[in-house]
């Protein structure tokens, strides 16, 4: 695993370049890490649009659920690992690589009827992808604390988190275009198999772009730190924290030890149970409830995921201008708003798909701020050498106790007893992450970090 290793740093160059060198690359890496990770979301998510046509090969929406959800437990438990692997790694490689891994499992699900044939084929296949998909948020995260110092941060990660939305977004109509020259070129294999292969294609020529647009850290390329450069330090010692730790130093004395560490880990739990429950149920809720075809689920899916851009950029500001730095505030208004579009979405009677898909513009609006927030916390509230990790836990969490849950349970719980129960617990988990967010409420996350 020698290829992975951080370059070291290069002898400084002269004064006089430094400045037009250090904007030309901070804003390069940034577009690299920003199309890099909207690339994973090409491949995140496939499988919901999947799920009506896999429902007419006989299977149940509890068992494609528990399929679903081998990506949500494999990217939590990976995130968590792969943020430690990716803390000692160098950005620049890891990123790319796992996303030209989540990619070629992807061409495998499309390409080959057997790895669709059972749940056991599909749980393993969405495993993988899941376990890939794990090596995106960490390097991107390492880059972002690299190369851009904390007072800037907050808005620098709103924009950077927007890569989900493009990606997430644009997925679905590139999916549903794939299904369509499935069908028309591909005769061999099931129409549907296509929002698996023309996404996962494009994701790899996405790698590559990346990978030529990244660099690790500012010192690799004989740079200073972002904080020399910008005259922005995190503490008045002036340390930048710019060494290696060791694994037991990155996770004993600066993620598990740290409270407010755990506090935003068990926010995300009901953040992404509520993100997750709407978004990988929306094609199937309104297709069997509202009496949507695929096609229109998939522009309401696109709605939800980019609708999630401005909301995002709102949140990050409004939680630096109004709250000066406190996350806690801003994750309290805005969960309460998704409860409230949550309410509309689920208690419109069909027949109105412009209420509808206002109502999923709205939850999408609001959501992606606080999962936003959650991640910026995490890169706050430690050094930027454990920033993986940190963000790696609040995934683990997220996860394995948000998505899981939303994918599994919920698919059970609707088969059991109703939508109406399913909507029924995505409220409440609304409610639960309005309210543990408020334990933040006072909490600046640099203040935070020892």
């Amino acid at each position: 695993m020698s290829f992975l290793a951080p370059p070291t740093a290069k002898k400084r160059l002269p004064k006089e370049e430094i400045d037009p060198v250090y904007r030309r690359l901070r804003l390069q890496v940034f577009i690299g890490i920003f199309i890099g990770y909207a690339g994973y979301y090409l491949l995140r998510k496939n499988f919901s649009l999947a799920i009506p046509g896999l429902m007419e090969e006989g299977f149940t929406k509890g068992q494609l659920g528990l399929a679903l959800s081998a990506v949500s437990i494999a990217y939590g438990i990976s995130k968590f690992v792969m943020g430690i692997v990716s803390d000692r790694s160098n950005a620049r490689i890891f990123l790319p690589l796992g996303l030209v891994l989540a990619a070629i499992i992807n061409l495998l699900l499309g390409f080959i009827p057997y790895f669709t044939s059972s749940i056991t084929t599909m749980f393993v296949m969405l495993f993988l992808v899941g376990w890939f998909q794990g090596m995106g948020w960490p390097p991107a995260g390492r880059t972002l604390v690299h190369w851009f110092s904390l007072n800037e941060r907050g808005g620098k990660t709103a924009i950077w988190n927007v890569a989900h939305n493009v990606g997430g977004g644009i997925m679905a109509p590139i999916a549903v275009a794939g299904i369509s020259l499935t069908s028309t070129y591909i005769i061999s294999i099931k129409a549907f198999n296509g929002v698996f292969i023309f996404p996962a294609l494009i994701a790899i020529i996405v790698a590559i772009i990346s990978y030529i647009l990244m660099r690790d850290t500012p010192q690799s390329e004989g740079l200073p730190s972002i904080e020399e450069y910008r005259n922005d330090y995190p503490n008045s010692s002036h340390e930048t924290l710019e060494e290696e730790l060791s694994v037991k130093e990155i996770l004993f004395k600066y993620v598990l030890s740290n409270k407010w560490v755990w506090m935003i880990a068990i926010a995300n739990v009901f953040v992404y149970f509520t993100r997750y429950g709407v978004l990988d149920w929306a094609p199937a809720y309104l297709n069997e409830v509202k009496g949507m075809d695929l096609s229109k689920t998939s522009w309401s899916y696109f709605l939800y995921e980019w609708a999630g851009i401005p909301g995002t950029l709102l949140c990050g500001w409004i939680s630096d201008k109004f709250f000066r730095g406190r996350r806690g505030p801003a994750g309290v208004v805005f969960m309460l708003g998704v409860a409230v579009a949550v309410l509309v979405y689920w208690l419109n009677p069909a027949g109105h798909p412009l209420i509808d898909n206002i109502a999923l513009i709205a939850i999408g609006f609001l959501i992606y701020g606080p999962v936003m927030l959650i991640g910026l916390q995490a890169l706050d509230l430690v050094p930027k050498k454990a920033a993986g990790t940190a963000a790696g836990l609040t995934g683990l969490f997220g996860y394995l106790g948000g998505a899981v849950m939303a994918n599994a349970l919920l698919g059970f719980v609707v088969d059991a007893y109703s939508w109406d129960v399913g909507f029924t617990l995505i409220f409440i988990s609304c409610i639960l992450a309005a309210i543990v967010f408020a334990f933040t409420w006072n909490i600046r996350g640099q203040e935070q970090t020892k």
